[in-house]
């Protein structure tokens, strides 16, 4: 994005790729699919030190002037939960080839297969030597842009390129972590866990920085689908979350409701009707499930109701950058201007996308981070 719109201003730019073909993170979003921006995209869905720092950048490259982009170019959207925005061909690659076939009309080069491995402030500008098949090239250049991505999926190419460069002209790091990424339960809780692999469930996670209602996904090794993800991103190991498994619903009414109708009718059968047979069995450990509804005392109408819309689960980690959808923290956005990205202390040198300290949440938001970046970089080149 940054070197297109930088020809679009007349500007020559020379993209170098570590990996022997460009997109690779995108060709893998949204199932191989490709979410490129979400409707509601707004600084509210973005975690960083400076909550303010990315009004700039949105201000200037909108939800809609990324829809405007991919439409002019043959990319029509088609929106899915929760203001998701697809190409309607349901195919990544489509989103790839608007920007290498425009690269390729506008001049800009692309070299894959190009290590950068350092980059060396001179009198007029930089001087950044990669390798390309084991030869050493020296480039001399006035302007540079970071825009290697963080540290997940390292079998994708990610590196902590980014950072380190960040580091060596002195510019502060905000502590890096997996984000948007599953959680794990150990110890003896996980064999329940473990039984309920495969199931999915609407539900309500929260903490008492964030709530999302989304699915979650039980796995043999602990907790994942949409609502966990999101969650992750602002939970820290040694904490609890919450999960309301009956949201926008009240179960001691509801059980009220039916044991007037149905009185003989036991928990587990009624709980069936609201969930698959295996997760209602599964609580047998937890409530009376064998019990017709119209024995369940004041004590277990309560216990039912903690369980269903208060579940306290105290995750033992996640799992990782290779399996995060991004990374959080990054260089600190109090290094760089939120009108051009560039770093304060070393002119010339801009920091855009995910090594940046500003962390979406999921379904599109980190695409239209790294469009509305890459856009406001090329207006400053």
């Amino acid at each position: 994005m940054c070197a297109v719109q930088a020809g679009f201003l007349g500007k020559r730019t020379l993209i170098l790729e570590k990996n022997d073909k460009v997109g690779a993170k995108i060709l893998i979003s949204g199932g191989g699919r490709c979410n490129y921006t979400n409707l509601y995209s707004s600084p509210k869905q973005f975690i960083s030190q400076n909550e303010h720092f990315s009004k700039s950048a949105f201000a200037q490259w909108t939800v809609d002037d990324t829809v405007s982009f991919f439409e002019t170019y043959g990319i029509e959207g088609k929106e899915k939960t929760l203001g998701q925005l697809f190409p309607v061909s349901d195919k990544a690659k489509d989103i790839v080839k608007v920007f290498t076939d425009l690269c390729n009309d506008l001049g800009q080069e692309i070299r894959c297969d190009a290590d950068v491995k350092s980059i060396e402030q001179t009198t007029d500008g930089f001087e950044v030597i990669y390798e390309k098949h084991g030869r050493e090239i020296k480039l001399q250049t006035p302007k540079v842009v970071i825009a290697a991505g963080g540290l997940p999926i390292q079998k994708m190419g990610a590196t902590d390129f980014g950072l380190r460069t960040a580091r060596k002209f002195g510019l502060n790091i905000i502590d890096t972590a997996p984000a948007l990424v599953p959680l794990t339960i150990t110890g003896k809780d996980q064999q329940w866990y473990e039984q309920l692999s495969g199931n999915s469930i609407f539900c309500r996670v929260w903490n008492d920085r964030a709530s999302f209602e989304e699915n979650i996904l039980f796995t043999h090794w602990g907790l994942s689908g949409p609502a966990i993800l999101q969650i992750s991103s602002y939970w820290k190991a040694g904490e609890f979350i919450y999960i309301d498994v009956l949201p926008n619903e009240n179960i001691t009414e509801l059980i009220q409701e039916e044991r007037e109708m149905n009185g003989k009718k036991t928990l587990l059968n009624y709980l069936s009707t609201i969930y698959t047979r295996k997760f209602a069995e599964a609580l047998s450990g937890y409530l009376p499930i064998e019990k017709n509804l119209a024995t369940l005392s004041n004590v277990d109408l309560e216990n039912i109701d903690n369980l269903i819309h208060y579940f306290k689960v105290k995750p033992a980690g996640d799992k990782g950058y290779d399996k995060a959808e991004v990374m959080r923290g990054g260089v600190s956005t109090d290094e760089l201007s939120s009108k051009s990205l560039e770093a304060k202390k070393v002119p010339g040198l801009y920091f855009g996308g995910e090594c940046v300290d500003v962390t979406g949440w999921l379904g599109g938001y980190n695409f239209q981070w790294a469009w509305a970046s890459g856009f406001v970089i090329a207006q400053n080149l």
